[in-house]
């Protein structure tokens, strides 16, 4: 039974959702700031989380941020109706997703097991070698899915289940494009629906964590009007 936390100030929200989420399966723990979440999460995380931005005492973007220094746990911003400048502020500072309210209830359980099923294709205990799951070297890149590790010319880099399902899908065909429609269907199952600036938010952070272990990594080029593609260095 994988563990959900949900952070909202919205006391209507934290009932609502933690029934619908309970009568789905999943175990829930409820804080209406950010402050009390981080407090519980210092002494256990749950197996994700779902953080309104706009909260009392530690905002759901500060709560990530900290998040962010210890754990890569999968996080689902809910946003503003309007508020673009959230969505995309909060994928570079490394959420996985964003819901924006007024929201289905149906969305948030479907973008939550598809997420959850992410994390699973990548750091479940797989024993089969598979072209998802095998170690993969690129030159001074070695990623292995199956840890969930990424390494670059000997340097981990800690990588979310999104920027790191990205990755390996530029890195497995060196020199061939990937549009961003076809990198939507490898980070995010076909019912979930994304635009284009969402995939370009997580790039942009990839590519940013990449150079905090080499300040002239390069391997991620943008082709503008058509997607991206890895070149080997």
């Amino acid at each position: 039974m994988s563990k959900i936390a949900l952070v909202d100030d919205d006391r209507n929200i934290l009932t609502s959702v933690s029934m619908t989420l309970e009568a789905e399966g999943f175990e829930v723990e409820t804080y209406n700031d950010g402050q009390a979440a981080l407090d519980a999460f210092n002494k256990k995380l749950p197996d994700m989380a779902v953080l309104d931005i706009k909260m009392p005492r530690m905002d759901g973007m500060d709560l990530l941020q900290r998040l962010r220094q210890k754990t890569q746990m999968p996080v689902i911003f809910l946003t503003s109706k309007d508020d673009e400048i959230d969505e995309v502020l909060g994928l570079r500072m490394g959420a996985d997703d964003y819901v924006k309210k007024p929201f289905s209830q149906r969305l948030l359980v479907e973008r939550i097991r598809a997420l959850l099923r992410r994390q699973e294709a990548i750091s479940g205990d797989v024993v089969a070698t598979t072209t998802e799951n095998k170690m993969m070297e690129r030159g001074n890149l070695r990623m292995d899915p199956l840890r969930h590790s990424v390494s670059w010319k000997g340097q981990d880099v800690s990588l979310t289940v999104t920027e790191f399902l990205l990755l390996q899908a530029l890195a497995q065909r060196p020199g061939f494009v990937k549009s961003r429609d076809q990198l939507m269907d490898v980070a995010y199952d076909d019912q979930v629906y994304v635009d284009d600036r969402t995939i370009d938010s997580h790039i942009k952070r990839l590519r940013k964590k990449m150079r905090s272990a080499d300040t002239e990594f390069a391997a991620i080029e943008t082709l503008y009007g058509i997607g991206y593609r890895y070149n080997e260095e």
